[in-house]
């Protein structure tokens, strides 16, 4: 039952992941693109937490909260270029 399960989730996020990706090439604004790009480094996160379930394996749960980190931080650095024009003070 776990696997049908974490196999439509999968599925569902990788729908996610392209819609994402569409906002994130016709978004009318720089700000729904940063969005977009944060909204698809989580749902990445959630596709590899997903394989890594699938397929038994600890060290991509690693690699997801590399993912995690990398993606707030680059969030954080875009919206403070797009505030203030640069991003060391």
């Amino acid at each position: 039952m776990l696997a049908h399960a974490v196999t439509i989730a999968l599925a569902l996020f990788s729908i996610a992941i392209l819609f994402t990706l569409y906002r994130l090439i016709v978004g009318p604004d720089v700000v729904d693109r940063i969005l977009a790009l944060d909204t698809m480094a989580v749902n990445l996160i959630a596709v590899i937490v997903l394989t890594g379930i699938r397929m038994g394996s600890n060290i991509l749960f690693e690699a997801a909260l590399l993912i995690a980190l990398m993606g707030f931080v680059s969030t954080v650095a875009l919206t403070r270029y797009l505030m203030r024009g640069d991003l060391i003070e």
